[in-house]
């Protein structure tokens, strides 16, 4: 019998039998996705603008039980876009040589870390007539994470009086302390694999998110980057992470929600460029912003429909506090 009769007598099997170590990552992973999207959670939508990812949560929530259930397998499909430009990898390179040249030393446990960001998203309402009103919202806030999670996150917004939060525990990538990301691999690659095995859970092959594990990987390490604060040699390892994804850019002119301009890495997807914009001189992440690369309903190309400026992060001992501003913090002013 050959091999072509073997194969139509004896076929193989439809699925894999799943291994336990990835169905309890799924199962981990769940649990994480359902205390980030619970109604405590603490982690700030990015944007009222994607509305359809708030209104989705509980799909995205099911979507995960499913891959509990059923645990896809298979090599990921080749990706699309070109390998990261020379002009991104060596901006992301000199960012992360920035990020590793940081403070020194680690924070108590009793302490918070702090970041404080300014900003505005862009959201759409129906009217009464049946059209869709855009308006513009602020996203300023300041935020203070317990440095091992066991303590509440306390967040206030511009003018708004301080919300107490559920403690983050553990932490995870949507919900990180420093803890939490002091023990992710420094090591670019072992680091890129940990937030792609993320990404895949539900923006993988087989799920129906059209944003795909590339996009989600940029989209995550700039979340991680811009609104935690992490050890210096997990940020520069971020960056460098960041440098190996499929279709990052640069785009030379880039100005924040502060007014800062610099130079910034990008990626596109769907019609919209997310930016993380950097000082031309110190490559210091300054923010972050999408603009649209074409008409919608969110409004004309070239707007920048969510906008953010990071104003300053440390340590504190209690919520409540500031850190004291190092000469390098993020204090320039517009056109910088």
């Amino acid at each position: 019998m050959d091999q072509t009769e073997a194969r139509r007598e004896f076929p193989p099997p439809p699925h894999p039998d799943p291994h336990t170590e990835v169905v309890e990552l799924h199962k981990q992973n769940l649990l994480a996705e359902i205390d980030r999207m619970g109604p405590n959670g603490h982690r700030r939508a990015r944007a009222k603008r994607r509305a359809t990812v708030a209104l989705t949560s509980a799909a995205l929530v099911g979507a995960a039980v499913i891959a509990v259930t059923l645990p896809t397998f298979g090599t990921p499909p080749a990706p699309t876009a070109q390998p990261a430009s020379r002009a991104s990898v060596r901006l992301l390179e000199q960012a992360a040589r920035t990020a590793a040249a940081g403070p020194v030393g680690s924070p108590r446990d009793t302490q918070f870390t702090y970041v404080s960001v300014t900003g505005h998203t862009t959201s759409l309402s129906e009217t009464a007539d049946g059209g869709m009103k855009r308006s513009r919202e602020d996203e300023s806030y300041e935020q203070w994470t317990s440095v091992d999670g066991s303590s509440r996150t306390v967040q206030r917004t511009r003018g708004g009086a301080a919300t107490s939060l559920q403690a983050p525990g553990k932490g995870s990538l949507g919900s990180p302390t420093y803890r939490f990301l002091a023990e992710l691999p420094t090591d670019p690659e072992k680091l890129l694999a940990v937030i792609y095995r993320d990404a895949r859970l539900n923006h993988g092959e087989g799920s129906d998110s059209t944003t795909g594990p590339d996009q989600q990987a940029f989209v995550m390490i700039g979340d991680l980057l811009r609104t935690s604060v992490a050890p210096a040699d997990v940020s520069a390892a971020l960056y460098r992470a960041a440098a190996r994804i499929p279709g990052v850019v640069v785009v030379p002119s880039a100005v924040d929600a502060a007014g800062r301009r610099g130079i910034a890495v990008a990626r596109t997807h769907d019609g919209e460029r997310n930016e993380w914009i950097f000082d031309k001189g110190t490559s210091r992440l300054l923010g972050e912003r999408t603009v649209l690369l074409k008409d919608s309903a969110w409004g004309k190309a070239g707007t920048a429909v969510h906008s953010t400026a990071i104003i300053n992060s440390g340590f504190t001992d209690e919520p409540g506090q500031e850190p004291t501003p190092t000469p390098d913090d993020h204090d320039a002013g517009p056109d910088a």
